[in-house]
Order: structure tokens, then C-alpha cells, then sequence
């Protein structure tokens, strides 16, 4: 897959792919506060209260959801930085479809684990109102805890598999060079944003001493001219 650094990904996004993830974040958080009753509203009820990591669940699951998606938008357009990056599978049926599931498995089970126990259907039915405070509520962190680690999974192979990242070299002449042996690293990259060149600021350090032993070598062909005469 190259040299990958997923995180780097995120400066080639276009504007397009960051409207989709605003969007979907903040549409899964509204569905999800809204009609779980983590966000109160006259509408949706429950009659447990909910935990004090429910609301946190509820930001990350969100949050995650919305980068996910946003993988799946066709990214052209303005962005920060343009890689002459090489696709790495994302265009991949069965890898596409593998971490569209694991994202809706994920976060169906966020979703799961900030409702409210009882007033879960089948968990009633299955294990009555008893058992679904017994059995059920106590798992539900759990649940939180897969449910994020399922779609931090999936955003990351999904930004892994976006951007096979072109070297050192050739990212800084707008080319992916494989051959090269200096890996583009994240750091390398908002480095490069802005950052003075080196090479100056080297032949600027060593000036004043070429300047200085101007005087001396001259001096010293004046000495040895006197001395001749």
C-alpha cells in the first residue's frame, strides 16, 4: 500500500467531502440525542436517565460517522494540498463494503448503548423489564466501547487505503516518486505548509566567516610582499 499516512489525508480533502461530514455528523447527532432522549425534547422520552457517558458516546459516534461517510464522496475540488497520490484500493468493492458494514454495525451499537434499557423492544421481550436493568444496562458501556472502536477501524483503513503518499522529494515537485527513499510523513507535511527553506539560511550562517578571512588573507599577501621587497 506504500507509504501511508492517513491522517495526512484529511489536508486533501476538498470542500465537498468536509459539507458531507459536517452534515452527517451533525444529523446523526440530532437523530441519535433526539430520539434515544440523551437530548431532551418534548417528543422522544425514556424513563431510565441517561448515563454520564452518553453524551460523549454520542459526540464521538457522530463525529466518526461523518468523516466515515464523507470517505465515500467523490473528492475533487479545492483542498489545502494537492498529492499526486496513487489509489490504494479504496475503489475496492469488497473492502468498501466490508467497512460500510463495520461503520453500520458500529454504530448501530453506539446507538444501542445510549438508549434507554427498557425502553428497548426486544430487549423487553426477550428478557423482560427486570432482566433488561439487570442484563442489558450493564453491558451498554460495552457496547459504546465497540461501537466507537468499529468505526474508528473502518475511518482509519478507509484513509489508509485514500492516499498512498508520494515521497519527500516528489512531493515537493508535485510528483509521487516510489523510488525514492525518504518516506512523506504527516509531520513532513504540515512542515512543508510553511516552512523557511533551509539551504539560505545555511549559505547565510556561513558568509560572515568567508567575509572574515578576506581581511586576513589579504594581510597576509601584503606581508608577504613587504618582506620581498
Amino acid at each position: 500500500m506504500g507509504n501511508n499516512c492517513f491522517l495526512a489525508a484529511f489536508l486533501t480533502w476538498s470542500v465537498r467531502r468536509w459539507v458531507v461530514a459536517v452534515a452527517v455528523a451533525a444529523g446523526t447527532y440530532l437523530f441519535f440525542g433526539l430520539s434515544t432522549a440523551v437530548l431532551a425534547n418534548p417528543v422522544f422520552g425514556r424513563e431510565v436517565p441517561p448515563t454520564t457517558w452518553a453524551p460523549e458516546v454520542l459526540i464521538i459516534t457522530a463525529i466518526l460517522s461523518g468523516l466515515l461517510t464523507a470517505t465515500y464522496v467523490r473528492n475533487d475540488g479545492p483542498a489545502p494540498i494537492r498529492l499526486d497520490a496513487v489509489e490504494a484500493g479504496t475503489d475496492d468493492p469488497s473492502a468498501r463494503s466490508r467497512t460500510a458494514r463495520a461503520g453500520a454495525a458500529g454504530s448501530l451499537m453506539a446507538y444501542l448503548a445510549i438508549g434507554c434499557p427498557v425502553c428497548n423492544k426486544i430487549a423487553l421481550l426477550l428478557l423482560g423489564t427486570t432482566g433488561a436493568l439487570n442484563l442489558y444496562a450493564p453491558i451498554q458501556p460495552y457496547l459504546g466501547a465497540i461501537g466507537i472502536a468499529l468505526l474508528s477501524v473502518a475511518l482509519i483503513v478507509r484513509l489508509r487505503g485514500e492516499v498512498s503518499c508520494a515521497t519527500v522529494a516528489g512531493w515537493r515537485t508535485g510528483r509521487s516518486d516510489s523510488t525514492s527513499s525518504a518516506p512523506l510523513t504527516t509531520q513532513d507535511i504540515l512542515a512543508g505548509l510553511d516552512v523557511p527553506a533551509s539551504a539560505p539560511i545555511e549559505a547565510a550562517t556561513a558568509e560572515p566567516a568567508t567575509t572574515g578571512a578576506a581581511p586576513s588573507d589579504s594581510a597576509a599577501e601584503g606581508h608577504h610582499s613587504q618582506n620581498g621587497s
